[in-house]
């Protein structure tokens, strides 16, 4: 890394004065037992606002960074999760509910499907954490990940000078646990067929895997205790499931970050790579399995003499060579978005589903609601030899839509599954269209093979059936593939996101970071800080795209684009800021925006927007 000119220190955050705007959403109020709250029902409460939407990634892994302050903290802290739709589905209320309990949100949450509540806070981006103090004041705003230490530290100093104050009010909170519900799974993530007819079930919500009856329903055996955790028989939100070639079965055991392997036979629960930490920028990237962190795999698949990994946390594709041990990125810069081309340099977004076919591995990358595959490159590739990624349907991260017809121009909307028919197509599962979609490399088209499926997460061959795992159903649908494909109306949607007005010209980004107190910008070894700036379409920056490690950029915009989207990633480590301390404890923040603009001669020169802290 070369050298960086870090951006300018803001005051301390908490003591900005700034009244916290109410808490709006058409759809009501979750995990309350039916009570709806004002800010001023929660005065003398230390009240964390988490706006997230259940299809990003980075916001799971932020609910799992919460749970331990929300613990710790529960009489003087309120965490409400504001939850503020991208994709269609997603604004649908009881898709909230269910993701509430899929997800295990113990906490009260407001649904916000028009976005009141994140236009009231002008929220930028998914996940974003606001700060309000007992009195009602906003005192610090986060993007991203990583920043839990910092709003514990911060939460501490706000218990001590509000109970100094007299100002800080303790006792039960307004969470109200929902009622469970009875079913024999529980929000099932992926499928497998065993040798023996049975099936295998990622039961997701409950942290098991449920083996099956060939009849689909019947109940054989649960596997794991069915309480999250990192134990020799326990899970942690598990997905993806594989058979390996000695009939072991290797699980994506996606909340411990780690891949674990099931024997069908003695039962034996083994894990074979990852740490149970999230890999964060800066970590390995390769090395024995069991010594390299990972980062939220949702899919696995054996392909290659190996087995690959959809890494969903980082936007990339990792392989894991049983044979010798070891770990190693695929495909992918972590990068969030949509380019082909040789696997190092491919972007992509929230893989969450693997297909091996033959000399293809096909790729369900969700965020970009997109079918893709990897495949050996070939002469025409410019490299010898390696792996290229290519895009059969999708346009990228903000259009979807159901739509059949010729791939160039099909949609689909976040899907999470695809499984190889045995006539060289793909059956995709189209979770959020609530269908199952069918691409033919033959013909380039894409067709509706069902509708009327609720969240179908992945699909599995049983002779000339297609069994469904219908994860928002809570159980298996076995369909007959149909000869002819069903007939949808077509639609097609963009984010609805309101875009922020900039003139022409010169644009000046400045990503807001303030060290958390007591801690410093960790500058040891160079730089601490990187920003990666890029465009869509690519026209419209003139000047400015590309990596850097300041906090701030000078961006050009071309003349005659009169709208798009600025793609920043920004990343800033901070340290303990004790020099008496030779190992100081170190954190690192990062998030991914993405900026709907639209060009104006009225519009600001400067967009500000804040990784932590205020001044935006």
């Amino acid at each position: 890394m070369t050298d960086a000119t870090p951006a300018p220190a803001s005051p301390p955050s908490r003591r900005a004065r700034v009244r916290a705007p109410e808490l709006i959403g058409k759809g009501g109020w979750l995990n309350t037992g039916e009570m709806s709250y004002t800010l001023a029902d929660l005065r003398g409460r230390v009240v964390i606002l988490d706006f997230w939407t259940f299809c990003c990634i980075n916001c799971l892994h932020v609910l799992d960074e919460l749970r331990e302050l929300e613990e710790k903290h529960r009489d003087t802290v309120v965490i409400i999760g504001v939850h503020s739709p991208k994709f269609v589905h997603e604004a649908e209320h009881q898709s909230v509910v269910d993701a509430v309990e899929r997800y295990g949100v113990h906490h009260p949450v407001l649904d916000d499907p028009e976005l009141a509540t994140w236009k009231q806070y002008a929220v930028r981006a998914w996940p974003t954490l606001v700060v309000i103090d007992p009195e009602g004041y906003v005192v610090a705003q986060h993007a991203g990940e990583g920043h839990a230490h910092a709003i514990a530290k911060l939460v501490e100093e706000l218990e001590a000078e509000h109970a100094a104050k007299g100002t800080l009010r303790r006792g039960d909170g307004p969470y109200v646990p929902p009622e469970p519900v009875a079913t024999g799974l529980r929000f099932p993530g992926k499928a497998l067929v065993l040798p023996g007819g049975h099936f295998l079930v990622s039961d997701s919500t409950r942290h098991q895997l449920v083996e099956l009856d060939a009849d689909g329903e019947t109940v054989v055996r649960r596997i794991g205790t069915g309480v999250r955790g990192f134990g020799p028989d326990s899970f942690s939100e598990p997905q993806g499931l594989a058979l390996l070639p000695d009939g072991k079965v290797i699980v994506a055991d996606t909340v411990n970050h780690a891949l674990r392997t099931y024997d069908p036979v003695s039962g034996a629960i083994e894990t074979v790579a990852g740490t149970g930490r999230q890999w964060w920028q800066g970590s390995p990237t390769e090395g024995p399995a069991l010594e390299v962190d990972l980062s939220s795999p949702w899919d696995v698949a054996w392909w290659a003499d190996r087995v690959w990994i959809a890494m969903a946390g980082v936007h990339q594709l990792w392989t894991y060579d049983p044979a010798t041990g070891t770990v190693g990125v695929a495909a992918g810069t972590t990068n969030e978005g949509l380019v082909d081309g040789p696997a190092a340099e491919a972007w992509f977004a929230q893989p969450s589903g693997l297909a091996a076919a033959g000399d293809r591995l096909w790729i369900a990358d969700s965020e970009t609601s997109a079918l893709r595959y990897v495949e050996r490159a070939g002469e025409g590739d410019g490299q010898a030899d390696g792996f290229v990624i290519r895009t059969a349907v999708g346009a990228g991260l903000f259009d979807f839509g159901h739509r059949d017809g010729a791939a160039e121009q099909a949609l689909l909307q976040h899907p999470l599954g695809v499984t190889a028919l045995p006539d060289g197509s793909v059956a995709v599962s189209d979770t959020y269209n609530h269908a199952l979609r069918r691409y033919d490399p033959a013909t380039g088209e894409v067709t509706t093979l069902a509708t009327d499926l609720r969240e179908p997460s992945d699909a599995v061959l049983v002779g000339e059936d297609i069994v469904v795992v219908e994860s928002a159903r809570h159980r298996l649908t076995r369909l007959r593939l149909p000869e002819e494909a069903v007939k949808v109306e077509a639609v097609a949607h963009r984010t609805q996101r309101e875009a922020t007005e900039v003139a022409p010209g010169a644009l000046r980004l400045d990503v807001v970071f303030t060290a958390p107190t007591g801690q410093k910008l960790d500058t040891r070894y160079g730089p601490s800080t990187r920003l990666l700036v890029s465009a869509t379409p690519p026209g419209l920056l003139a000047e400015g795209d590309g990596a850097g490690t300041d906090l701030h950029r000078e961006l050009v915009l071309a003349d005659g684009v009169t709208e798009g989207v600025l793609h920043v990633s920004a990343m800033a480590a901070s340290c303990d800021d004790d020099p008496a301390n030779e190992y100081p404890a170190c954190h690192v923040h990062q998030q991914d925006w993405g900026v709907p603009v639209r060009v104006g001669d009225t519009g600001t020169s400067r967009l500000a927007l804040v990784l932590a802290g205020l001044g935006a």
